[in-house]
């Protein structure tokens, strides 16, 4: 079998276009490397087929393979699946730990403890106008003073339940606002569907999308910080996601749109910020067990004074307390003219002047049940503050080294480019210095090929 003259040529040309497309594949790179979730990209180059020459076509009548180039076999996506299952796990309990972090920081800032502005401080004067009272039971100011005080501490529990209320109910609107029919769960799913379609499209094609396959990457890694996230690789480009632990897919590019799983799903433990936001706001929840824990306290708070307080010479309660209210149910009973300060020997004889027994009793109540109670729900609430701040920093901290070595298999790396530009471009010049030189000898042998002499 005869060789072409010109097979040099095309060999030189197959050299020119393979570096061409490691050049431009290289330039894509550069020019993506800031982009969020972008994968680096390489032309996979491959020797192309070799001439086969049959038995007798070289001298000692041997064949062979004549080597006829290269050729680029594949635009190849750098990924690690591995890492981004690490890295979904790891964003699942950031977006958690977030949540409640956030939510919880909120509820320190209503207690405002230790300060002036804080329930314990109001508490404590409480106790002191008691001890004022005591020190002069018949002082109109004084009672009117303890009367205030006492108002003062049944706005400050009204105050606090009102705030913790709203902390709910931001994580409850949130968390509807997340899981909505038209909220960020719904528009990721309808995302992944509709890129799965193109994906599938050129797979089917035979191309690679490396693009699209990023960007779907990205919308999984969202997905993730919302609720634990599982992919399930259909092996022609689509995918299965399961999500929010419900064993339901939220997107399944097998099946046929008239049975995909309708969104909203109920979720009972979706971890990530939704499981974060259902934890705290729903009931029994974390802001709800503050809630009851600070209507206990006052509840506490109630009994105690009024216990002491109604052994007076008129049975009467000094707070009254509503628990279908919670701490907001805590509200004063008596006036300057109905405060008892002190008992009576005689039930028929109103209390002298010099009576304070029962304001002495009252004002020892500090450092009681009240207190301890109180002091405990804030002991609580700071250990959790404590608690879920470390959860978040490491999870944090894991978060980013996972995705430090994504980035290290995955991400654009300018020196590496850069040595990638020059040596494909020498490449390049070596594919087109081979090209002109077997130019020459083609020029040679037509154009002088005859010409004796010249």
């Amino acid at each position: 079998m005869a060789i072409s003259t010109f097979l040099g040529l095309q060999t030189s040309l197959r050299g020119l276009l393979a570096h061409q497309r490691s050049l431009d594949v290289t330039g894509h790179n550069v020019a993506n490397a800031s982009t969020i979730g972008y994968s680096r990209q390489e032309a996979v180059l491959s020797s192309s087929l070799p001439l086969v020459l049959p038995s007798g076509a070289l001298q000692n009548g041997a064949g062979a393979q004549l080597g006829t180039g290269v050729d680029v076999v594949d635009y190849r996506r750098i990924r690690d699946l591995f890492l981004d299952v690490q890295y979904r796990s790891q964003a699942t309990i950031l977006g958690e730990a977030g949540a409640k972090a956030s939510s919880l920081e909120g509820v320190d800032l209503a207690l405002a403890e230790p300060g002036e502005n804080g329930l314990a401080h109001q508490l404590g004067k409480l106790w002191t106008a008691f001890q004022n009272a005591a020190g002069d039971p018949s002082s109109i100011a004084a009672r009117q003073a303890l009367i205030e005080q006492a108002k003062t501490v049944a706005t400050q529990f009204a105050s606090l339940d009102r705030q913790l209320s709203q902390l709910q109910q931001q994580a409850a609107y949130e968390y509807t606002a997340l899981t909505a029919p038209n909220g960020e769960v719904a528009q990721i799913a309808y995302q992944l569907e509709t890129l799965g379609e193109s994906i599938r499209a050129a797979f089917t094609a035979g191309q690679k999308p490396n693009d699209l396959m990023d960007k779907r990457d990205v919308l999984l890694d969202r997905l993730s910080e919302l609720g634990a996230t599982t992919v399930v690789d259909l092996g022609d480009g689509g995918i299965r996601v399961l999500f929010g632990n419900t064993g339901e897919p939220l997107v399944d590019d097998h099946a046929a749109p008239g049975a995909r799983v309708d969104w909203p799903q109920t979720l009972t433990a979706p971890g990530g910020k939704l499981g974060g936001l259902l934890e705290l706001s729903q009931v029994g929840g974390i802001i709800d067990t503050y809630r009851s824990e600070l209507a206990t306290v006052a509840q506490t708070l109630a009994d105690q004074i009024n216990q002491i307080h109604r052994q007076g010479q008129f049975e009467i309660d000094f707070f009254t307390f509503d628990p279908a209210l919670g701490a907001s149910g805590l509200s004063v009973a008596v006036t300057t003219a109905t405060l008892q300060l002190g008992r009576t020997p005689d039930p028929a004889t109103p209390p002298t002047a010099e009576a304070n027994d029962l304001a002495l009793e009252l004002a020892a109540l500090r450092g009681g049940s009240a207190d301890q109670a109180y002091e405990a729900f804030v002991t609580r609430v700071g250990s959790d503050v404590n608690q879920i701040n470390v959860v978040h920093a490491n999870a944090q901290v894991l978060r980013d080294a996972v995705d430090d070595r994504r980035q290290a298999a995955s991400g654009v790396s300018l020196d590496e480019e850069m040595t990638n530009l020059i040596r494909f471009q020498r490449g390049y010049q070596a594919s087109a210095r081979t090209m002109s030189t077997l130019d020459e000898m083609l020029d040679t042998l037509i154009n002088r090929t005859g010409r004796v002499g010249l």
